[in-house]
């Protein structure tokens, strides 16, 4: 039997004709739609952009208004090749831990809302991938506690494995609201989740 990886599905063709680059769009559409966590007008940053669905769904969602940053070790798609036309819009092509990229993303903030949907190159092995997924998850809330504004919100993807619970503790003494959230779009066999917390206290 094929796995539904191995064939597009809804999500898939519903990206492929909305003109975005992956399905993890529709991942972040739920979130928002359940959540609000995009503000007219607000600034945002996208930590592991690429290819660049969420940030192409943002842009058009604030509509010439508000800012995004977003930074990936990779490039994004030709969706967004012309993002310089954008002028709400800042790609930073370099890794999230050399200190320029640190300094140029921390001084384009504070931000409303810090999002990632990155995660690991996966190995097979469940327990190593999960230690990988963590370690990411661990690293966007740092960067989210030094450069969200209060009152802004976090999501971040993290492969269930049992830390989602350590994880949304140390979340719930920094943000008013903590939870774990596994939108539709999420492939059946996935072990993916998402933590959203709103409400940063600063």
């Amino acid at each position: 039997m094929k796995s539904s990886y191995e064939k597009p599905d809804f999500w898939s063709q519903k990206a492929k004709t909305e003109g975005y680059p992956a399905r993890s769009v529709y991942k972040l559409a739920e979130i928002d739609e359940k959540f609000h966590l995009l503000k007219a007008g607000g600034r945002f940053l996208d930590i592991g952009a690429a290819p660049g669905s969420w940030s192409l769904w943002i842009l058009r969602r604030l509509g010439g208004k508000g800012f995004l940053a977003a930074v990936d070790l990779q490039g994004l798609g030709p969706e967004l090749a012309q993002a310089p036309s954008f002028g709400n819009f800042r790609f930073i092509r370099g890794d999230l831990y050399a200190e320029e990229v640190r300094s140029e993303l921390i001084g384009l903030g504070p931000y409303d809302g810090v999002f990632s949907d990155a995660a690991p190159s996966t190995t097979g092995n469940r327990i190593v991938d999960q230690g990988a997924s963590e370690a990411i998850v661990e690293s966007v809330l740092a960067w989210s506690y030094d450069c969200l504004a209060p009152g802004g919100s976090l999501v971040a993807k993290i492969f269930q494995g049992g830390a989602e619970r350590s994880l949304m503790d140390g979340l719930r003494q920094r943000f008013a609201a903590v939870r774990g959230f596994k939108p539709k779009a999420c492939r059946a066999e996935s072990f993916e989740t998402y933590l959203v917390a709103t409400g940063f206290r600063g």
